[in-house]
């Protein structure tokens, strides 16, 4: 029997290797999954891997530099904000320790960045809600996150995969790491080229072909 892992690793081939977008990962999740408000730094990124979570809490990004010491290579780092008042979560420091001595595959924050001027000159593949030029501070607090939000949104998030391109950040929860989705990332790539072809070749309307289906009794 087929593991998770065995899954995960087809499924992050698969949409590497065709280039899946995020669009079309959302419909095959029933036009789910994105991180609202999570857009790219730099035009041009596509990156696809297994979500290595961390969390920033509390105005303070002292956890972060903690969390990211284990990265693994090609995981996307995914860093959820908790009560950090719009601050920047990390700038371009953290982005090469993470991009160049991790090797992470991109960066995801579902909050603020700095250091916009370099993170765009360096072209990282970094995904974020928007730039604020003042940071979090990198001191401990007495009290941390409750440990039952951190377990869920670990049990949510880590381990999950995440697909990253000019529209924005899809993730792919663990429960739909199989075969069947596998069939869906399959059948959507072949529905894509099926309404392409009526569209560019037989000059049918949208409407013939994604609403209707014309197709489906076109022989």
């Amino acid at each position: 029997m087929e593991s998770t892992v065995d899954y995960k690793e087809r499924i992050i081939g698969y949409i590497k290797r065709n280039r899946v977008s995020s669009t079309e990962v959302a419909d095959c999740l029933g036009k789910t999954g994105a991180l609202p408000g999570v857009t790219p730094v730099n035009r041009g990124h596509f990156a696809v891997g297994n979500v290595y979570w961390t969390y920033a809490y509390g105005e303070t990004n002292w956890h972060v530099h903690d969390q990211i010491q284990d990265v693994a290579e090609d995981d996307v780092v995914l860093t959820e904000v908790f009560e950090c008042a719009d601050r920047a979560i990390y700038g371009d420091l953290v982005a090469k320790y993470l991009i160049l001595y991790r090797l992470a595959g991109a960066l995801v924050v579902t909050g603020n960045l700095r250091d916009a001027p370099r993170l765009i000159k360096e072209n990282w593949p970094a995904w974020c809600e928007g730039f604020n030029p003042i940071g979090c501070n990198n001191e401990p607090l007495e009290s941390d996150l409750a440990l039952d939000i951190i377990a869920e949104r670990r049990a949510i998030y880590h381990g999950a995969i995440a697909v990253c391109d000019d529209t924005g950040v899809v993730i792919i929860p663990k429960e739909h790491q199989n075969e069947e989705f596998i069939k869906k990332l399959k059948f959507i790539e072949n529905q894509e080229d099926i309404w392409y072809e009526c569209i560019d070749r037989k000059k049918w309307s949208t409407f013939d072909t994604i609403c209707l289906k014309k197709y489906k009794n076109d022989s």
